[in-house]
């Protein structure tokens, strides 16, 4: 039995793409810091952005997701942090 290395594994990978639909190109649209209710999907429970591998977000929209959700942070619609109870 052969051993496949991390390398190898990562390399499949990449050749073989994560099989998940971009959610944002399915629906032909762009992340806006508008929709923050939408935005709070793609939070985890300690409100840090997920990644693109966890999401099923393409690169492209990943990027303008994150920059969204800067945004509303900015602006105050979603937190920082999560709240210590």
């Amino acid at each position: 039995m052969k051993k496949t290395n991390k390398r190898d594994k990562n390399r499949l990978i990449k050749l073989k793409g994560r099989g998940k639909e971009c959610a944002f190109c399915k629906n032909k649209t762009t992340p806006s810091w508008h929709d923050y209710e939408k935005l709070r999907e793609y939070l985890s429970p300690r409100c840090r952005i997920m990644s693109a591998q966890m999401t099923g977000v393409c690169m492209k929209h990943q990027r303008k997701l994150s920059q969204a959700i800067k945004e509303a942070r900015e602006l105050a619609l979603l937190p920082y942090t999560a709240t210590e109870e």
